[in-house]
């Protein structure tokens, strides 16, 4: 049976085949993929984000908001598994994946549990045992997806999931509280409303055919990694691969603030702070995201997909840096959370769908996508950890606009640089094309 299935999944999407049977075969497992894939980490997600929706303003913890010690605490968590992810994800059995999700988001929910039940502050550490078993799950479920000729289309239905569940387990969250579920007890009730899908969703993964001969041929094998191979990668790329990840550090800083404090930056903006703001913006966003970074799979040269994929990072900043300009001269808070919110995932899509795939497929090195992604998060939260601590101490009121806005004029310049120095880096490399 499973033979059968992989030989279904064999048919490319841009070869001729022979039959309208086989057609219908490969598409249906490609959907199938990205079904399950969507639904396992937008459930994930329900884990980690409900909370944020709490404003948690009745108590402060030396001298800092205690929302901000709660996503402080849980953002170490997260981070700290990106360290550990870089060699986990890169060495994990593909065997092995669907029984250590569920292990992994098991463990977040237990926390969640001990976070209400235990009195504030000291319930905060639980918050870090939340976000430390979650921080591992995106590699375990891009592993499903990567090395296929339709990488890009299904990472871009996965990375949907986490722009979508974003605004919508907030909006869960934020319902939960209107239902008059206290603001420790939501997070744990907002999982629980969220683990048959999970459990799904998993079983979808596990049963997702592997790469076949064509998708190896188009996008090069992926294999578990050793030390070594890590070690070698790196050399080989430093420069390049510094610039890319120096960018999404600032990429992942921002966009982890407006999503943590969405609902004190809409207050902010004059806008309402309702369950249905978060997931409208949201869904704007996502279908402008995934339809963009998606259509990298339509371009099978690999070099040129790269280098797409950094103009389109490119593009994004420019967005980012029109929606400042914008609000200077009186845009409205709606439009400029969702340009905002499309300058930053832009780039930050484009990194988790196409950058690192098709800089393995066109040089042909030994290694996968989760160590690279890994490498670059396992930065981007760290340094979301020190700008968290760094907003604590110099802004006790909880006033994010002002914070927000200096930082989106941060990140914009000095990507755009970072990007222009990755393309100059890579454009003189003699890579290996794999086509």
């Amino acid at each position: 049976m499973r033979e059968k299935q992989s030989d279904a999944f064999d048919s490319a999407v841009f070869e001729p085949v022979p039959t309208n049977a086989s057609t219908r075969r490969q598409s249906l497992w490609a959907l199938w993929a990205v079904l399950a894939a969507f639904g396992t980490y937008f459930c994930m997600y329900a884990f980690r984000k409900p909370f944020t929706a709490a404003r948690f303003d009745d108590l402060t913890w030396m001298g800092l908001t205690f929302k901000s010690v709660l996503v402080t605490s849980q953002v170490i968590g997260y981070a700290l598994s990106k360290f550990i992810g870089i060699k986990v994800i890169s060495e994990m059995r593909a065997s092995k994946r669907a029984q250590t999700l569920l292990g992994l988001i098991g463990v977040s929910e237990v926390a969640l549990i001990l976070f209400g039940l235990v009195p504030p502050p000291w319930n905060a550490v639980f918050m870090f045992f939340n976000g430390l078993p979650l921080g591992m799950v995106f590699g375990l479920v891009m592993g499903f997806l990567e090395g296929r000729r339709v990488t890009e289309a299904l990472s871009a239905g996965l990375c949907a999931s986490f722009i979508l569940a974003d605004g919508a387990t907030k909006s869960v969250g934020a319902w939960l509280l209107e239902m008059g579920v206290s603001e420790y007890w939501m997070p744990a009730a907002a999982g629980g409303l969220f683990t048959i899908p999970l459990i799904i969703g998993v079983t979808m993964l596990a049963r997702t055919p592997p790469p076949s001969r064509q998708d190896v041929d188009a996008r090069s094998e992926r294999v578990r990694m050793t030390r070594d191979d890590r070690w070698l990668l790196m050399r080989r790329y430093g420069f390049g691969l510094t610039m890319l990840i120096v960018m999404y550090l600032l990429v992942t800083i921002l966009r982890s603030i407006r999503a943590d404090f969405a609902t004190e930056i809409w207050i902010g903006l004059g806008e309402p702070a309702a369950p249905h703001t978060f997931t409208t913006s949201e869904i704007i966003v996502a279908l402008g995201v995934v339809v963009i970074n998606g259509s990298m799979v339509w371009v099978r040269d690999n070099r040129r997909a790269f280098n797409l994929s950094l103009l389109t990072c490119l593009a994004g900043f420019c967005l980012l840096g029109s929606a400042l300009i914008g609000r200077s001269f009186g845009l409205g808070g709606f439009s400029f959370m969702v340009m905002v919110g499309l300058g930053l995932y832009l780039p930050y899509v484009a990194m988790h769908a196409t950058i690192f795939e098709r800089l393995l497929a066109m040089t042909r090195e030994k290694g996968n996508v989760g160590f690279l992604m890994y490498l670059a998060d396992s930065t981007g939260y760290l340094g979301y950890v020190g700008c968290m601590l760094f907003k604590g101490a110099f802004n006790h009121q909880g006033k994010f606009l002002p914070f927000f806005t200096t930082a989106c004029w941060i990140t914009c310049v000095l990507s755009v640089l970072c990007i222009v120095a990755a393309m100059r880096y890579f454009g003189g490399q003699r890579l290996t094309e794999s086509q």
